[in-house]
């Protein structure tokens, strides 16, 4: 349930979101009424004043690493991941646009028919505006994650913090759904994800956090309303920085 407090910790944020939400409860695919309610998620919060842009991952519908493991060439594989992300991406846009929310696509990969060439200028100006920006096609190279990619934006943005959206509310000592003894670890240090092998993001996406400073916020995007609650300090979370940051 969401709270009365409405005051955002952070001004500006990057939201990350695995493909893997969007496909809700098939196994494959857009499920456009968990695309509709993550969009309205972040309309909420644009709504208090945010400034919020958006990575989505690939997965629901091509996940390159996994194809490459069967044989085909991984760069290969990678672009057309970068492609289904644009796809996703075009679905949210969808979505956000319904609701009244003004929306820009950027890819890596430029495709001036369907969206804005990555700038990042331009897309600084359109978060200004209140616009929500939705990076699309990752860092537009291969051998490099949506999670990198959506760490390389957020520090590109000079974001206050980085949301990453899961099917989980936080970060734990084992996978929950497959171990009921897990434990959810409510802060912890770039360091500490590192050493422990925790695979929530990339190592390469946590360095490039620790070295900018960003703060990484693991929640349930599947939770109703939980994106503002932990954005205004409440509903369950786990937070991602320096120790003397993370416990001021």
């Amino acid at each position: 349930m969401s709270t009365p407090a409405r005051s955002p910790r952070y001004r500006k944020i990057l939201l990350k979101v695995s493909g893997e939400v969007l496909m809700g409860d098939q196994g494959f695919g857009i499920d456009m009424k968990t695309v509709d309610a993550v969009a309205q998620e972040v309309a909420e919060v644009v709504r208090h004043g945010v400034e919020l842009c958006l990575v989505i991952g690939g997965g629901n519908i091509f996940r390159g690493l996994s194809t490459a493991a069967r044989g085909m060439e991984r760069a290969s594989a990678d672009y057309m991941g970068m492609l289904a992300t644009v796809m996703n991406a075009l679905a949210m846009q969808n979505a956000l646009e319904r609701i009244g929310v003004e929306t820009r696509v950027q890819s890596a990969i430029p495709m001036d028919t369907v969206c804005e060439p990555y700038i990042r200028r331009r897309a600084a100006r359109h978060l200004e505006k209140g616009r929500v920006v939705i990076f699309a096609a990752g860092t537009g190279n291969p051998f490099f994650t949506t999670d990198t990619a959506a760490a390389l934006r957020a520090a590109e943005m000079g974001c206050d913090a980085l949301f990453k959206g899961t099917s989980v509310d936080g970060v734990y000592t084992a996978d929950p759904k497959k171990d009921p003894s897990a434990q959810r670890f409510e802060r912890l240090s770039y360091l500490e994800v590192l050493a422990k092998d925790l695979k929530v993001m990339d190592a390469s996406a946590i360095s490039l956090m620790r070295e900018n400073g960003i703060p990484i916020v693991v929640f349930s995007i599947r939770e109703r309303g939980a994106l503002l609650d932990v954005l205004t300090g409440h509903g369950v979370h786990t937070v991602i920085a320096e120790d003397r940051l993370e416990r001021e």
